[in-house]
């Protein structure tokens, strides 16, 4: 997939310009990171863990955990962010909408829709795979009867394709919360309304008011390819690995072979022994590849050559 893209220049323009926007929003976001003025009481550490961290790691001095700390918040902080970030960058190249709007309103469940011959798809985004509970899952299922309608018909269309994305995981790595978007669905609609039931699959169908609609689950990779065809994932990741990591100074170093990783499987994730020696492209240094198998393995339950 690489390899192809790379001799796409269309692909290859659309993958520097995601680059050069994703640059551009992640140092706005890690300049608002609000670290010099961080107060304790928002970290929302556990004592006893803390504790049992300092005596793992030998530590004597509070500054020392200090600096384990203020890590940890700011992946905490921006999980959402970073999500929000990604939608906005995305949406656009794709040539969806991003769409911003205020609570309760018919618009508060979409983050995005896009018109495609007579069907409006809607999308609402969430940015992992374990992001929601069992009331999230009823109140997308209520937005979903009450508003397909109007979705519908400010499209001018009588269909609507409604997907649940998520931006990263699999369907495994859910706590299948969003699957129960479509079985609330189910229960709650008229009798009748059904007519592909969500039971063993990750979409239904419905008819309501003399719309047809449809609405699936769509996890990482699945949404991906939903949402921008079958390279959209691979342009994704290449993007942002060009815009947040260092190519280094001599073509792009890696870990070295053997390297001993703490996480016991990360040798195997990032391991390059497939990757023939004559393995070239353009839009992704070497180097870099390690960190495509990287981020990849967070779309799959294994990775396999």
């Amino acid at each position: 997939m690489l390899a192809g893209i790379d001799a796409d220049r269309d692909a290859v323009n659309k993958i520097l310009a995601m680059e050069n926007e994703f640059r551009r929003r992640v140092a706005l976001h890690i300049g608002g990171l609000p670290l010099e003025d961080a107060v304790f009481q928002k970290f929302s550490t556990n004592p006893f863990v803390l504790l049992i961290h300092a005596m793992h790691k030998g530590y004597s001095r509070v500054s020392q955990i200090e600096a384990d700390i203020l890590p940890a918040k700011l992946f905490t902080s921006m999980e959402t962010s970073a999500g929000k970030m990604v939608e906005a960058v995305m949406l656009e190249q794709y040539g969806w909408t991003n769409v911003i709007s205020n609570m309760h309103t018919v618009n508060s469940a979409i983050d995005g829709k896009k018109l495609a011959g007579d069907t409006v798809k809607i999308a609402t985004l969430k940015s992992g795979p374990k992001c929601l509970n069992d009331e999230m899952s009823e109140n997308f299922a209520d937005a979903i009867i009450a508003h397909s309608t109007s979705w519908a018909a400010e499209a001018g269309v009588k269909k609507v394709d409604f997907t649940f994305g998520v931006l990263y995981g699999t369907h495994s790595m859910s706590m299948k919360k969003d699957w129960h978007i479509l079985r609330n669905l189910e229960d709650k609609l008229p009798q009748g309304s059904i007519t592909v039931s969500p039971h063993g699959r990750y979409d239904c169908a419905f008819t309501r008011d003399g719309i047809e609609a449809t609405a699936s689950v769509r996890i990482g990779k699945a949404w991906w390819d939903y949402m921008g065809g079958p390279q959209c994932f691979v342009s994704l990741c290449a993007a942002m690995i060009r815009a947040c990591v260092q190519p280094g100074v001599t073509g792009g170093e890696s870990d070295a072979v053997g390297h001993a990783y703490t996480i016991q499987d990360l040798g195997q994730i990032t391991s390059l022994a497939s990757v023939p020696q004559d393995y070239n492209v353009s839009i992704l240094q070497r180097g870099q590849l390690q960190w495509m198998f990287f981020i990849a393995r967070h779309f799959c339950d294994q990775l396999v050559d």
